[in-house]
């Protein structure tokens, strides 16, 4: 992995919190305007670091690919396709 392992992991673990702190919240039947706010945020910490984590490929493993064997290029800017369809 291309991206920064201590600032994915922060981020994830961020994440992972927040989720804890969801359940909590579903456990001790809180407000649902509330939950699903705290749903919004992990779910934008998420996509934070599939950015960071995607941004990086694209830096390191996609570059390094284009300075290769051409069909490595394609096969690594198919994969960032894939993904990109999924994100949206």
């Amino acid at each position: 992995m291309k991206a920064d392992a201590a600032r994915t992991l922060q981020l994830l673990k961020t994440a992972r919190g927040q989720i804890d702190g969801v359940i909590r919240m579903v456990e001790d039947d809180r407000y649902c305007i509330d939950i699903s706010n705290q749903i919004q945020a992990a779910s934008a910490i998420l996509a934070k670091v599939n950015q960071e984590i995607l941004s990086a490929h694209i830096h390191g493993c996609v570059k390094d690919a284009m300075h290769g064997q051409p069909e490595d290029a394609e096969a690594k800017i198919e994969e960032v396709l894939e993904i990109l369809d999924r994100c949206l």
